[in-house]
């Protein structure tokens, strides 16, 4: 069976090239058609190795760096340029890009957040030309994202409140596969003496509740680490979330939200705001405390309750294995062999 994976582009590395990777893996002859791919960026690493054929935006100057968001009204025609027809299997990692349509099974990492109204890294509507012009681009934009859903053959959500919204802006069923999630260091082994400070792991951008983590710390005096994502190693990584005394987890819609579950994974619990994919992930008084209060006062009071409990190592790994790369590439490899014949 000849497959070709489609994914929004390769710059950053998180949740959705994780994701893709993993595919990858399963069908390691798969081509992988993307928009524009910057070398030498977090991406470049983890798939220089892969066969990646980008679009004709590739070679329009500086589109990878400063164009590819004020243009993506192009998104259309990029996506179009691409033939597919000999491929028996397309599967797309689709996020803000509008990766769909290709009559394939679309993983679906959330419906763009910017064409829904749910918050994004970058507060694009602050300005007003920029606002009137995106909310223009938008219109357009998200009835073009609606025929391209569809046209998809099957769609998987990567967490309930991605179903959710798949249903609600395309009217389309989907199944859930949580994705993969793991770091390799992460074993019951690794669990070091506890320190002193509470941590976020998050890109230095809107939306992720880093000002909220800022706000109580100030105000109520805790220790408080914030490391940008990719900014320290695996290992580094381990160590911080493995010694900390809870990990904070402060989007208020987070689509999935892959940081709790490698915190859980190196046995740290987890205080989280009690939305988004948040819900799916924490166990309440198991694996740590969801909080509904979105204040530094709320968020305070559940780092109380969180210490008024005995939050057992042992439960975070249990719940950290239930998103194991291996759990993900053994259901959807049961999924397309389900489907596609």
């Amino acid at each position: 069976m000849k497959v070709a994976l489609v994914h929004d582009y390769l710059s950053e590395f998180g949740g959705a090239e994780r994701v893709l990777l993993a595919l990858s893996e399963i069908w390691p002859e798969a081509p992988i058609y993307t928009a524009f791919y910057r070398k030498h960026s977090p991406a470049w690493e983890y798939f220089k190795d892969k066969k990646i054929i980008t679009s004709w935006a590739q070679k329009i100057p500086f589109f990878s760096s400063k164009l590819y968001s004020p243009l993506r009204f192009l998104a259309p025609k990029i996506w179009s340029s691409f033939d597919f027809s000999k491929y028996d299997l397309v599967i797309s990692s689709s996020s803000w890009y509008i990766t769909k349509g290709f009559n394939e099974i679309c993983y679906c990492h959330t419906p763009p957040r910017w064409l829904y109204g749910y918050r994004t890294s970058v507060d694009w509507q602050k300005y007003w030309p920029v606002r009137v012009y995106g909310n223009i681009i938008g219109y357009f934009m998200r009835l073009y994202d609606f025929r391209q859903a569809q046209k998809v053959k099957y769609f998987i959500a990567n967490s309930e409140e991605v179903k959710q919204r798949i249903w609600k802006f395309y009217r389309r069923e989907s199944i859930v596969i949580y994705p993969p999630v793991e770091l390799e260091q992460c074993h019951s082994a690794t669990v070091s003496q506890k320190s002193d400070y509470y941590l976020i792991v998050s890109r230095p951008v809107g939306g992720k509740g880093i000002e909220l983590g800022l706000a109580a710390a100030k105000k109520y005096g805790f220790k408080l680490k914030v490391v940008g994502g990719g900014a320290v190693t695996d290992g580094e990584l381990v160590k911080l979330y493995s010694q900390a005394k809870a990990f904070l987890a402060l989007s208020r819609d987070e689509d999935f939200g892959i940081t709790p579950v490698e915190a859980m994974a190196c046995g740290c619990p987890v205080i989280a705001y009690n939305g988004g994919g948040y819900k799916e992930t924490v166990i309440h008084g198991k694996t740590g405390v969801l909080f509904n209060d979105y204040s530094a006062a709320g968020l305070w009071q559940a780092i109380k309750k969180l210490e008024a409990i005995k939050i057992k190592s042992s439960d975070c790994f249990a719940q950290a294995k239930k998103f194991s790369k291996v759990r993900f590439k053994r259901e959807i490899k049961e999924f397309v062999e389900n489907r596609v014949k």
